[in-house]
């Protein structure tokens, strides 16, 4: 059993019984290749909530804070995380993410770049686009849609994978394609509210 495997079914065991997840659209994330999942960020909980709900293994940007922190820093490239650094364009980052999305996994994003602290759907960062337009990764929008209490429903909602041939044909530019996944995340959180 691998690292992943032993930590998802232990944070599954964790956080299971506190909160009631209802987990709509699994069957949205395609069963092979690359895939661009993008989600709000609302809770420091949000990427382990993800990898306990989403149907594959996935492997999230992290900012490179957390790879210094004792024992977490560790175990991150043990759960399939990568570093990357925050507030500029970090080549080595985006040339990892484009590898995993070649390679046929899952690439986990929060667009937003941190928690938003309203709970509201935040501008999303240029880093998404990038590798929407620069893969041929399906791109698939995730919604979780809190708030985090204790016993109380927290759902997390897997959309349709954005149809991407359209944007990549008229070139529309990185900024852009965020926003138009951004927006998709939006949608799924107003409909299942």
């Amino acid at each position: 059993m691998s690292v992943y495997t032993f930590a998802r079914s232990l944070v599954y065991g964790l956080l299971k019984p506190v909160y009631r997840m209802d987990v709509k659209g699994r069957e949205n994330v395609p069963a092979e290749g690359g895939v661009l999942l993008c989600c709000n960020h609302i809770d420091n909980l949000d990427p382990p909530i993800v990898g306990i709900t989403a149907p594959r293994d996935i492997h999230f940007m992290a900012k490179e804070e957390l790879f210094n922190v004792p024992i977490l820093g560790k175990l991150l490239p043990h759960l399939n995380a990568f570093s990357v650094k925050r507030g500029m364009s970090d080549r080595e980052a985006l040339r990892k993410g484009l590898k995993v999305l070649k390679e046929g996994h899952v690439l986990g994003l929060f667009p937003e770049g941190t928690r938003s602290k309203t709970g509201e759907v935040g501008k999303g960062l240029a880093g998404a686009g990038f590798f929407a337009l620069r893969s041929n990764a399906a791109v698939v929008p995730c919604a979780i849609i809190g708030p985090y209490k204790p016993f109380k429903k927290l759902k997390v909602v897997y959309g349709k994978p954005i149809p991407m041939d359209e944007i990549r044909a008229n070139k529309v530019n990185a900024e852009e394609t965020t926003d138009i996944i951004m927006n998709e995340i939006k949608k799924l959180i107003e409909q299942n509210r």
